[in-house]
């Protein structure tokens, strides 16, 4: 494919009109379609300076509980022009991941597990950052001699702020990022690149005096609007969070076994909500009975879990939350299965076990 932009040689072109790089962007965002993003929009890498002071807030406060990584290169996750000094645009791209039931339903049936639903099927890491690297190689063909860098949620890349500045969506009082036109179920990845895009409007918040999420928080996350105390979030707790839960959040995390959508799906702003092209997010998992989740070793957890986000947590974290759930499914029957493990070799799967025990014989 010839490219929009090169001299004679064949080499960049760096003093390329804007209107040249305007061109770009348009084509660029209609590859974006073509492989399957559902939005694409473009900012520059300093434009969140506010960012920096508000990471640093939430890490004095303690709310980034044992994510020890999140302290970790806060000069880079503060200011994303410091990641990658020479990149003087940031495309983000936008995947949908919408359900195609109620995520909430699961929640009335205790003896089965209720697991977030961008991880009912592949590990989206991996769909996206292919996508991502496939459309990048196309926009280098249209400008040879600059360079990219692409980001799918495994580096310190403040993607959220980015995404607002960029005209993506806002963060709403979750502080997960909504759209007018997309609602919540979406994933985001970018891409740092040298080329000079012109940038798009950022997005301004449409949450007004709604506080429909906060409200259906079951243990209380949210100190105050836009604020998350990760310490309280059933999915920092399932997810992140290693050895015991504190014995006042087991209740309320309910069959809640990796993550939890509950603030996602209260949002109003889904009922405009888009519907995914890629089915390879849905169908693998399910809504498994707990019954058959608590007794997988760590052989049957990895052939189960192939492929999935779950994968990461391990069978141990995995096998803790599933006793938390037989805990609080007020089914008897489930008693002999958490028995069983009161003896695991992982403390916490033995303690959560012997917790299971208890509160069901409790009644």
């Amino acid at each position: 494919m010839p490219s929009l932009i090169s001299d004679k040689a064949g080499g960049p072109a760096p003093q390329a009109p804007r209107d040249i790089w305007a061109k770009v962007k348009e084509r660029l965002a209609a590859e974006s379609e073509a492989v399957g993003f559902s939005r694409m929009r473009v900012t520059v890498p300093d434009a969140v300076p506010e960012v920096a002071d508000r990471l640093q807030q939430f890490l004095e406060a303690g709310h980034h509980g044992q994510m020890g990584w999140m302290a970790e290169r806060t000069h880079w996750r503060g200011d994303p022009a410091a990641l990658w000094p020479e990149a003087r645009s940031v495309i983000v791209l936008a995947e949908l991941y919408t359900p195609g039931h109620d995520p909430l339903a699961v929640l009335d049936q205790p003896d089965r597990a209720a697991i977030s639903v961008y991880a009912q099927g592949r590990d989206y890491h991996d769909l996206v950052k292919k996508r991502l690297k496939r459309l990048g190689r196309w926009l280098l063909d249209q400008a040879p001699g600059e360079q990219i860098k692409v980001f799918v949620d495994t580096a310190p890349v403040m993607e959220k702020p980015l995404a607002q500045a960029a005209g993506m969506g806002w963060q709403g009082k979750h502080t997960n990022l909504l759209s007018r036109e997309l609602g919540s179920w979406f994933f985001l990845g970018s891409i740092f690149t040298t080329i000079p895009l012109p940038p798009d409007a950022p997005e301004g918040s449409h949450c007004g005096t709604c506080r429909a999420c906060l409200d259906a928080c079951p243990t209380g996350a949210f100190p105050a609007p836009y604020r998350l105390d990760a310490r309280r979030c059933i999915s920092y707790l399932t997810i992140e969070h290693k050895g015991p839960v504190d014995p006042e959040l087991r209740p309320l995390m309910g069959n809640r076994i990796y993550g939890c959508d509950d603030c996602l799906a209260a949002c109003p702003w889904n009922k405009f909500a888009q519907a995914g092209s890629e089915m390879r997010y849905r169908g693998l998992v399910g809504a498994p009975p707990l019954a058959e989740l608590a007794v997988l070793d760590d052989a049957g957890f990895r052939e189960r879990f192939s492929g999935s986000p779950i994968k990461r947590i391990g069978r141990d974290r995995f096998v803790r939350n599933v006793l938390y759930a037989i805990g609080n499914s007020g089914r008897a029957d489930l008693a002999g299965v958490a028995r069983g493990l009161t003896g695991d070799a992982d403390p916490a799967v033995a303690d959560a076990a012997a917790w299971a025990v208890q509160r069901l014989a409790q009644g």
